[in-house]
């Protein structure tokens, strides 16, 4: 044990004075090279010395490089920073954006809480004059009203039930009706513009209908202006069935704010006009649409996460939404136990805006839909007058899966798309994944159907759901690699090709 404690203080006297040699020494070179170097036998003497002997042509020689040696230190100084100025600048972006999102955030939080204060208050004051309790409701004017022991919590859904019934709705269609994808864009593309007014290019609209094959939640995104709402508008004109457009606000913070709430004191079921859509949709047998507009002026994640969710699951009998907590002999009849049933004949069309206003829209929301950017207005065409399609969901479902049955990518491409991945995920640490792949299954037969090629639908979907991605990434240090992805593009599927990814990727490098 002796021995080993002389090793060990050895070893720490030695170690010691290797650190501190290292310091001493790296003072000393600091030293050299700013001092003594321009002391006495240094930079200043040999410079002395050397000039005794020197001509004209050698001062000259001297000045020449002496500036160029100057201009060249000057432009690294000057170039280190740039890199710091922007890096900076990034840096303050970054953390300016999360401030004012955390600020947000808790603005949010202080109005749900007074919110939920001013009802207690209410509450409160009910109770008072004589009239609170159980089973006691206030009306719009202010007078408070007693609920009927027969009479439901569900006013609006047990409306529906009653339209139901009294005018169930059922789509007659006949022979002329029973179109080709083919027919059906072209015919939405006639219709909009001769009844409507409103012009849509084939790319977005056999987009549109190979994103409705895809998945039950499309997003209409880009600038202001674009006709994001009018498109689901004029889609639920064109199938009879007009679109129900509920504009999200920015206090929305959880399901309560989509679905509405059980009101303990007045016994009753706020019902949200999003959730009297949902339940109609139930007893509809067209395409329905609901329109969550300007989407992202909450966050997705706090009001619409149980909806994506609950339609990632396999099974679509198990697409249950839970509204109360207990069953009721006096609620809607397709109200089984508590739980709503997202039905398969409805999509939730989601417009958004990319604005310092807007939250952004995470990888969550993106991977479980299909994202359709609308950056400009089609062009004006001169449609002939065109009726509405009068198309059951059975049959749009049926041709739908009819187009993906048993498609498979071709070797050529399903060759390339790998090869592709691999280089991605190398070289930017991004995956396709499961989910991808299986939605790039799904749209493309469609999107080939109505009338583009497998390379068209190859090319949309790797935009749209992997290129989107770079976003995140640090694009400014990233412009070589992208000029490479391009070039594998080239490579793998050839230089006319993939012109939307193409143009993406340049997109990518302006943002760097």
């Amino acid at each position: 044990m002796t021995e080993f404690t002389k090793f060990y203080i050895r070893f720490l006297e030695q170690l010691w004075n290797n650190i501190i040699h290292f310091f001493v020494t790296i003072g000393d070179l600091i030293a050299r090279m700013f001092y003594k170097d321009w002391a006495v036998n240094g930079y200043i003497q040999l410079f002395t010395e050397s000039t005794v002997n020197w001509t004209v042509l050698d001062y000259v020689a001297f000045i020449f490089v002496f500036i160029i040696n100057i201009g060249f230190v000057g432009l690294a100084i000057y170039l280190i920073f740039l890199l710091l100025k922007r890096y900076i600048r990034f840096t303050s972006k970054e953390i300016d954006k999360d401030t004012l999102i955390e600020e947000v955030s808790l603005l949010n939080q202080k109005i749900v809480e007074l919110i939920d204060e001013k009802n207690k208050i209410l509450a409160m004051k009910v109770s008072q004059i004589g009239v609170g309790g159980p089973g006691m409701a206030a009306d719009a004017a202010g007078v408070v009203s007693k609920k009927s022991e027969n009479e439901s919590r569900f006013s609006k859904l047990i409306e529906v039930d009653k339209m139901a019934l009294e005018a169930p709705q059922i789509t007659v269609m006949n022979s002329s009706d029973m179109i080709d994808l083919p027919t059906l864009v072209n015919k939405f593309i006639n219709y909009s513009a001769s009844q409507l007014g409103l012009y849509y290019n084939k790319e977005t609209i056999a987009r549109w209908f190979a994103g409705m094959a895809t998945s039950k939640v499309i997003i209409l995104e880009g600038i202001s202006g674009t006709g994001k709402t009018s498109l689901p508008y004029a889609m639920g004109r064109f199938f009879n069935q007009p679109a129900s457009i509920i504009s999200v606000q920015p206090s929305w913070r959880d399901r309560a704010e989509l679905l509405g709430y059980l009101n303990e004191f007045t016994k009753r079921f706020n019902e949200t006009d999003f959730l009297k859509s949902v339940y109609a949709a139930s007893y509809s047998d067209t395409v329905n649409l609901i329109v969550l507009d300007e989407m992202n002026l909450a966050r997705i994640e706090y009001y619409f996460a149980e909806f994506l969710s609950v339609m990632e699951m396999p099974d679509v009998n198990e697409w249950k939404i839970d509204i109360v907590p207990t069953s009721d002999a006096k609620d809607p009849q397709k109200l089984i136990n508590g739980k709503i049933l997202i039905p398969q004949n409805l999509w939730f069309i989601g417009t958004a805006n990319k604005d310092d206003s807007t939250f952004t829209i995470t990888d969550k929301v993106y991977d479980r839909a299909l994202p359709i950017a609308l950056n400009q207005r089609a062009d004006l065409i001169d449609a002939p007058f065109t009726e509405n399609a009068v198309i059951s969901f059975e049959y749009l479902d049926e041709l739908f899966k009819r187009t993906q049955s048993g498609y498979d990518l071709s070797d050529t491409a399903s060759k390339a798309f790998k090869e592709l991945d691999v280089y991605i995920q190398d070289t930017f640490k991004i995956a396709f994944g499961n989910r991808i792949m299986k939605q790039v299954k799904l749209f493309v037969p469609v999107y080939m159907a109505c009338g583009f090629s497998e390379f068209d639908g190859l090319d949309y979907m790797l935009a749209s759901k992997i290129l989107r991605k770079f976003e995140s990434l640090n694009l400014t240090f990233l412009k070589k690699e992208l000029d490479d992805l391009k070039l594998m593009l080239d490579k793998l599927f050839g230089k006319e090709e993939f012109k939307v990814s193409k143009a993406y990727i340049e997109e990518l490098k302006k943002l760097g």
